[in-house]
């Protein structure tokens, strides 16, 4: 998260520890502790994202969504975009 910080590709990562997933990989299911991690950012830092976590992350496949929001406080939003953009105001 830190290091997507430094990069300014999020404003914030939020970190669920004891999350369980089950899934089937390579042929088998496979029942595993994971944490979840929720990265708050533009639609314009995704591309970066993909980069960075082909890059870092550790898994061979990892997991990344873009969820789109529709809405949410304008304070909020503007915040993660100032948080994301190359320069500050």
């Amino acid at each position: 998260i830190r290091e997507l910080l430094d990069r300014r590709l999020i404003a914030c990562g939020t970190v669920q520890e004891g999350a369980r997933s089950i899934y089937r990989w390579e042929g088998k299911i496979a029942d595993e502790q994971e944490a979840i991690v929720m990265l708050k950012t533009r639609s314009g830092c995704i591309e970066g994202l993909r980069r960075a976590f082909a890059e870092l992350h550790p898994y061979k496949v990892p997991e990344l969504l873009a969820i789109p929001v529709t809405g949410g406080l304008e304070r909020y939003l503007g915040w993660i975009n100032s948080e994301t953009s190359l320069t500050i105001a």
